[in-house]
């Protein structure tokens, strides 16, 4: 088995989920894809691993996996939503005028916010995650 192969079956046996064939090469999908797949293109990419797998399946277990903290759903504008693999705390540099998600991972840029929001408390809310969408433009 390969090291990315035992990455997977971990991270979906870890949640106490069932491990199967289908779940695997889902979770494979998002990872190999990169770069924030659309549901749409991790269902292109599990067919073709494996063309007997129902669109309905592939959707149920990308929700599955976002309850289940295995990847996040990132909501681009118009509603288009996107899955990242990415669990550790990150933020997000959106191109406005493109596709183009970039993770930005800053620790200082972390810890600021951290502490701002256990000093400035948002009453009747508990804080489970920040992760700031930041929009913008890449200069190449």
């Amino acid at each position: 088995m390969k090291d990315k192969d035992i990455n997977i079956t971990n991270k979906i046996r870890d949640k106490g989920l069932k491990l199967t064939t289908q779940r695997m090469i889902i979770l494979e999908a998002v990872y190999d894809l990169g770069n924030h797949p659309t549901t749409d293109e991790v269902v292109r990419y599990v067919r073709t691993k494996n063309p007997a797998i129902s669109q309905g399946t592939i959707y149920k277990t990308l929700e599955i996996f976002v309850k289940n903290k295995i990847i996040s759903k990132v909501e681009k504008a118009g509603g288009v939503f996107r899955y990242d693999g990415v669990t550790q705390m990150h933020h997000h540099l959106f191109e406005e005028e493109s596709e183009r998600i970039d993770d930005y991972y800053n620790e200082e840029l972390n810890d600021l916010l951290i502490d701002f929001f256990d000093k400035n408390k948002i009453p009747g809310f508990q804080v489970h995650h920040i992760k700031l969408n930041i929009k913008g433009e890449f200069k190449n």
